[in-house]
């Protein structure tokens, strides 16, 4: 994890960002209302069941998806009105990391590498050739790989491919979109491992989207719970996995598997299925699963309270639970 306070800059901030799909009837707002920052350097995770918003957030911040309303600042700039030239000097800094790195399966290794250094107008001649030879390095394959097809890469050098085209741009800010789920759990290791070293080697600054929480837990420093499109709770994830303070994020952490058998896993119920994002309940979108939820729950949307510096949950029971 890493050291930040409040004098480290902020890399992105959101304020009451939302994205809508679809018109009508068929309207679904799968981002609604968030909020959160990333100080530079810092990796923060974003967890929650599929349908949650997580991913449609984490492209919402790139561009990738349109937003409906809200801000977003990328180191001092407020880019949710960019257009596509606008965004085009931005994107050497901002990247993504899909859970499939989708490489052309006609496409060399290294002709990838090349694509994106020619798209930016990145290096020359022998420099750029070195350079691709210095991102596979950099990603633990070698420049023997670069002249290798990707039916020829196992998944995880194919995982590494994939961050090595993020990292191609110098970019300083990523979004990890499930990076791990597709691989096995010694290669999601090694995939971790390869994260951490090399957001201390180049000072990245990570957005990490995951279900899986023990990944989360080693790896960031701060992390946001959403469900149906909001933020139940964000805190520093040293507090948040310790002492959560939301029944969403109590029942994500009790749901999770215990390392040790013999200590009793915490029990928290969580009643039917995830409600249609077509059709969300009234009020805390939680309340129709939550073990607490009141009449009053259907009445009023919670909004995020302060509980402790950089901790604060979306519930209007928190002095009860």
């Amino acid at each position: 994890m890493t050291a930040t306070n409040a004098r480290t800059p902020v890399m992105l901030q959101l304020e009451n960002l939302s994205v809508e799909f679809g018109k009508g009837a068929q309207r679904v707002r799968a981002v609604a209302n968030v909020s959160l920052q990333i100080r530079a350097g810092q990796t923060l995770g974003l967890v929650g069941e599929s349908g949650s918003g997580k991913s449609t957030l984490g492209r919402a911040i790139l561009k990738l998806v349109p937003t409906t309303q809200g801000k977003i600042n990328f180191d001092g700039q407020a880019i949710q009105d960019f257009s596509p030239s606008a965004m085009r000097p931005l994107r050497r800094q901002m990247q993504m990391v899909f859970q499939d790195p989708s490489l052309n399966p006609r496409q060399r290794a290294g002709d990838m590498l090349n694509e994106v250094l020619d798209t930016h107008q990145l290096h020359k001649g022998e420099q750029r050739q070195a350079r691709i030879h210095e991102l596979l390095a950099l990603v633990g394959l070698k420049a023997e790989h670069a002249t290798r097809y990707p039916h020829e890469f196992s998944g995880g050098q194919k995982q590494r491919l994939g961050i090595a085209r993020a990292l191609a741009t110098e970019s300083k800010f990523i979004v990890a979109d499930e990076p791990l789920s597709a691989l096995d759990m010694s290669i999601q290791a090694q995939i971790v491992n390869l994260l951490i070293r090399l957001k201390s080697q180049l000072g990245l600054t990570l957005l990490f989207i995951s279900h899986d929480l023990d990944v989360v837990e080693y790896l960031c420093d701060h992390v946001v719970v959403m469900y149906l499109g909001r933020v139940m709770e964000s805190a520093p994830a040293a507090e948040l996995f310790a002492k959560p303070r939301h029944p969403y994020t109590q029942a994500l952490l009790a749901a999770a598997p215990i390392p040790d058998p013999s200590q009793p896993a915490p029990v928290v119920v969580l009643h039917g299925e995830p409600p249609s994002p077509l059709n969300p309940p009234s009020g805390c979108v939680f309340r129709t699963r939550c073990p607490h939820a009141t009449a009053q729950c259907a009445e009023h949307i919670p909004e995020l309270k302060n509980l402790a510096p950089e901790h604060a949950a979306a519930c209007i029971h928190l002095d009860d639970i």
